[in-house]
């Protein structure tokens, strides 16, 4: 009777994994965000449309005229917060001549829909489409993905090829976070949305920086460590000294100036 027990409760357990597991994977902000010059000097709102027919709300910021660095940025980010949260990174990227899109997913500071990985992947196509439409063709622009993101970016990579790609604390897949953090479950086996990095990147002669933190308590410093070994077209690895997942200087100049790198080398 107690094996039987056991058995119950470890098949009721997997059973509340499975069906809770988005609401483990995805953090959004849903709030509504003010308007984005408010924010950022000289950006404005623009509209995404996606496949699936979603209306989603994101930022543009235009080049400074002065520093035109003839690049966007695509910035695809983590699975907390909404795009208020990264308006410092776009200043930075700003700053440095990069006109910048700030992508919020689904269900992300005032969109509609729910988060999936097929979702996420509509809503990075959609970016890529108003970014042409903006002027911005894809031989003119560098994906940059943070921690989630990172899985977002190597996704599009699949079906876009940019100029370059900036992956900030990337994994391998997400599993092999899950793995490091819930060890007991079988999350290889119960894990619906996977965002491969290591295999897309591993695959593409594209150039690639990638940035992380030595004390990143989210994504384990290995899994990004093995995701830029694995590039054939490595640019350049970062490793920020004492910085966590989600510390300040994660959102700072350092890794502005690590994208600035990159723009210069693929001109």
């Amino acid at each position: 009777m107690g094996l039987v027990v056991v058995a119950l409760l470890a098949g009721v357990g997997l059973t509340a994994a499975w069906g809770l597991q988005r609401q483990l994977v995805y953090y959004p902000d849903a709030s509504d965000v003010p308007p984005a010059g408010e924010v950022l000097p000289r950006a404005r709102d623009v509209t995404l449309v996606t496949a699936d027919g979603l209306e989603l709300g994101a930022w543009y910021l235009p080049a400074d005229a002065g520093r035109h660095t003839g690049l966007a940025v695509l910035v695809a980010p983590g699975n907390g917060g909404n795009r208020a949260g990264r308006a410092g990174l776009a200043r930075q990227l700003g700053d440095r001549g990069f006109a910048v899109l700030l992508l919020d997913y689904r269900g992300y500071g005032g969109n509609p829909g729910s988060p999936s990985e097929d979702g996420l992947a509509a809503d990075a196509d959609a970016a890529v489409r108003a970014l042409d439409g903006l002027g911005h063709p894809l031989e003119r622009t560098i994906f940059f993905g943070e921690s989630l993101g990172t899985g977002v970016v190597a996704g599009l990579l699949q079906r876009h090829r940019p100029a370059a790609v900036v992956l900030r604390s990337p994994f391998t897949d997400l599993a092999d976070v899950g793995r490091h953090h819930f060890p007991w479950l079988p999350v290889r086996t119960l894990l619906r949305d996977r965002f491969p990095v290591l295999r897309p990147i591993a695959g593409s002669d594209v150039p690639v920086t990638v940035v992380y933190g030595d004390r990143d308590d989210v994504v384990p410093t290995e899994l990004s460590a093995r995701v830029a070994d694995s590039a054939p077209a490595l640019a350049e690895r970062v490793v920020i000294e004492g910085a966590g997942h989600n510390d300040a200087v994660m959102f700072g100049p350092r890794v502005a100036d690590a994208v600035e790198r990159l723009a210069r080398r693929v001109g």
